[in-house]
Formats: structure tokens, C-alpha cells, sequence
């Protein structure tokens, strides 16, 4: 199967870079292709419970709507460890959707995927 990994390192601070990830990995799982989006820096504010359901830009469904209609789609979350520990987010405070992952993982998905888009 055809995979593509998406790097999401802005966060709630620029919340107009937040909806392509899912959009595009929802996308992706229309086209029968697996997508994971690999959230690491800032990027992991977006995957903080409740921070999505604050989000809405222009006429689109709040950023909560568009990431559960992307996990409902099999779109994965990955969250990085070390960011949570840089930004002192504690594991507990993410989605229960996220896999909390290391550095070594986001090397194996890139190395395994087909195609990494980065945001």
C-alpha cells in the first residue's frame, strides 16, 4: 500500500497552518493510501485535549470536527515525546487517538513512506 507521512510542527499559535494535515490525510485515505501525520514542536499544541474544538477559520467545521472526521477516516497520530517534554506538555494532557512516539519512529515512518510533506 502506498503510505504519506505528514510533519506538523506549527501549532496553535498559527492556526491557519493546522487544517492541511488532516484534510490532505483525509484525502489520502479516500485515494486507499495510509496517512499519518507525525505532530512534533509547537505542532503538538494542536493535539492537546479540547485545543482543537477552539479553532475555526473562515467556513470550515472547527479543527476538532476536521481531525475526528480524519481519525474516522484511519488517518494516524503520532505525538512526539521529546516535544511534549521541550514544551513541559505532559502525555496525559493529548487525544486519546495520539500515539506518543519518539524520534526514531518519525525516522521509520519517513524512511517507510512514499511520499513526507512537511507543514
Amino acid at each position: 500500500m502506498t503510505k504519506i507521512l505528514y510533519v506538523q510542527t506549527s501549532g496553535t499559535d498559527t492556526p491557519e497552518q493546522l487544517y492541511a494535515p488532516f484534510v490532505l490525510g483525509m484525502t489520502a485515505a479516500a485515494m486507499d493510501i495510509e496517512a499519518s501525520i507525525f505532530f512534533m514542536i509547537k505542532g503538538i499544541t494542536a493535539v492537546r485535549k479540547g485545543e482543537a474544538e477552539k479553532i475555526r477559520l473562515g467556513s470550515f467545521p472547527s479543527l476538532g470536527e476536521v481531525m475526528r472526521q480524519a481519525i474516522d477516516a484511519g488517518v494516524k497520530i503520532y505525538i512526539c515525546e521529546q516535544s511534549s517534554q521541550l514544551l513541559g506538555i505532559p502525555k496525559g494532557d493529548f487525544i486519546t487517538a495520539g500515539i506518543i512516539a519518539g524520534g526514531a519512529t518519525l525516522n521509520d515512518l519517513a524512511l517507510d513512506a512514499d511520499a513526507v510533506v512537511t507543514f
